[in-house]
């Protein structure tokens, strides 16, 4: 017996899954580790030990959460469009 309430979902209607966002904590980390070592060779290229390895580090950070915001919001938006069919 189907309940009438229950909709039945279809896959693309399914929403937001953890598969979806599976890749953004390694894609985060990779950004700040690529980040740290363009900084790290800049320093010992023009002498200046911790300054570009910090503001690399800083920009790697920046770099990752500006990607995994366009990612959240790009999903939301598809989510929220999904529903209101």
């Amino acid at each position: 017996m189907k309940d009438e309430k229950r909709q039945e979902r279809t896959p693309s209607s399914r929403g937001l899954s953890g598969a979806d966002f599976a890749g953004v904590g390694i894609q985060f980390a990779v950004a700040i580790i690529a980040f740290l070592f363009a900084g790290q060779w800049l320093d010992e290229r023009i002498g200046t030990k911790p300054v570009f390895t910090i503001v690399g580090v800083f920009l790697g950070a920046g770099a990752a959460f500006y990607n995994m915001y366009r990612k959240i919001t790009a999903a939301q938006k598809q989510d929220d469009e999904s529903r209101r069919r």
